[in-house]
């Protein structure tokens, strides 16, 4: 997380970014550049407050998305949820081969985005980057308003179906190049989507800003799976390390941070009682420290479901354990008045809490074992899918 108030201190404008924002002191603690504007403790108690319930909800609905996901992968595109009849919306596994490589290519990117803005102009790498966001948000906040839009969408209203189709070729040599089907409810989330897009794109205006924000995070938790606990433990640990070394060892990571403009964070103003909508001084969470636990924590709701205990100790102990990482993270960000890497407490947080639940219940070695099978995310009740896809229709 980070604070700044880009009319007033350009210098002081440094959030700690990507893959995870870390946490950099407020305007109050920060008061010895001049100029800069200081929160007062209830704009700061309401920036904070509103970036923690922000993380906390994508982690949330997108963990319990997370579970109705992996029963795609088994039942197919034409299965128990419309939402996932193209392959572009199927869940992605993540394997531990994946998640050793992770911290090293994140790493390579984010020096090589360091050496893009010191070579090229600022300008246009964000300009490029916001036509790629723009395009990429709308998908993204379309796909999340997806099951809302099914919810309530007026039966009394026709939902047509639609098949975009390319192929390459001929005859018995035609290859699909894209097929994607979509439907009546589908084409009013995008235009609902590319209205939002279209103010990011020339307001910029924070609230814009975080709904794509929260849309890729949501997606991410649900569509990025782990195979299992181990390989979230690889990826958490050696994105723990990347976090620690590129926020303590380096200024890479800040000089990005003040180049790059994308919804790639949340963003929550410490002057909203003073400025209202149009207040300036944000504090600011990295999806990052949204995504990258919130992919375990989904791991362990799908854990518990395969336990058939009607239980979610596992969810709820690492759920809790990530309030707790990061509400530890602003504390000492406070006290010491330095920027925090926010991995630095959330992955010990969301990894020991979980375990020490495991140790205490008997249940480590089945809970490292884990590993999602076809039979644990097949629906208990097949009748369930023929009543879901007839709803849809």
């Amino acid at each position: 997380m980070a604070d700044t108030d880009p009319g007033l201190a350009p210098a002081a404008e440094a959030p700690v970014l990507d893959p995870a924002l870390g946490l950099e002191p407020s305007g109050a603690e920060a008061g010895n550049v001049t100029g800069r504007f200081v929160a007062s403790p209830h704009g700061a108690a309401l920036a904070y407050g509103g970036l923690l319930l922000m993380a906390l909800l994508p982690i949330f609905c997108g963990a319990l998305r997370s579970v109705r996901c992996s029963r795609s992968k088994v039942l197919g595109q034409n299965g128990c949820d419309s939402r996932f009849r193209n392959s572009s919306d199927m869940p992605e596994t993540i394997t531990s081969r994946d998640a050793a490589r992770f911290p090293i290519i994140a790493s390579c990117t984010l020096f090589g985005l360091y050496l893009f803005f010191k070579v090229f102009s600022q300008e246009y790498i964000n300009l490029l980057l916001s036509v790629y966001f723009f395009v990429l948000g709308i998908l993204a906040l379309s796909h999340t308003m997806s099951p809302l839009m099914s919810r309530f969408f007026p039966s009394s209203l026709p939902n047509k179906q639609y098949q975009l189709l390319f192929t390459q070729g001929a005859g018995e040599s035609k290859e699909e190049i894209l097929n994607y089907e979509f439907d009546t409810k589908d084409l009013v989330c995008l235009l609902i989507s590319g209205a939002v897009g279209v103010w990011y794109l020339v307001k910029k205006h924070w609230i814009a800003n975080n709904l794509f924000g929260l849309a890729f995070a949501l997606n991410g938790v649900e569509l990025l799976h782990l195979n299992n606990v181990s390989t979230g433990c690889i990826l958490l640990g050696g994105l723990f390390v990347y976090d620690v070394f590129w926020v303590f060892g380096t200024n890479v990571m800040v000089t990005v941070a003040k180049s790059f403009e994308a919804p790639i964070k949340l963003v929550f103003p410490q002057d909203l009682l003073e400025r209202g909508l149009q207040a300036s001084n944000f504090a600011m969470l990295g999806l990052g420290d949204i995504v990258i636990p919130g992919i375990f924590i989904a791991l362990l709701l799908r854990f518990d479901v395969s336990l058939k205990k009607n239980s979610r100790t596992y969810f709820y102990s690492s759920f809790l354990a990530y309030i707790f990482g990061l509400a530890l993270t602003i504390f000492v960000m406070h006290t010491f008045k330095h920027a925090q890497p926010a991995l630095l407490y959330l992955v010990p947080a969301c990894v020991g809490f979980p375990v020490i639940v495991a140790l205490f219940k008997g249940e480590l070695t089945e809970m490292f074992r884990y590993e999602e099978t076809p039979e644990e995310a097949e629906p208990e009740d097949q009748s369930e899918t023929a009543q879901t896809e007839k709803k849809d229709q």
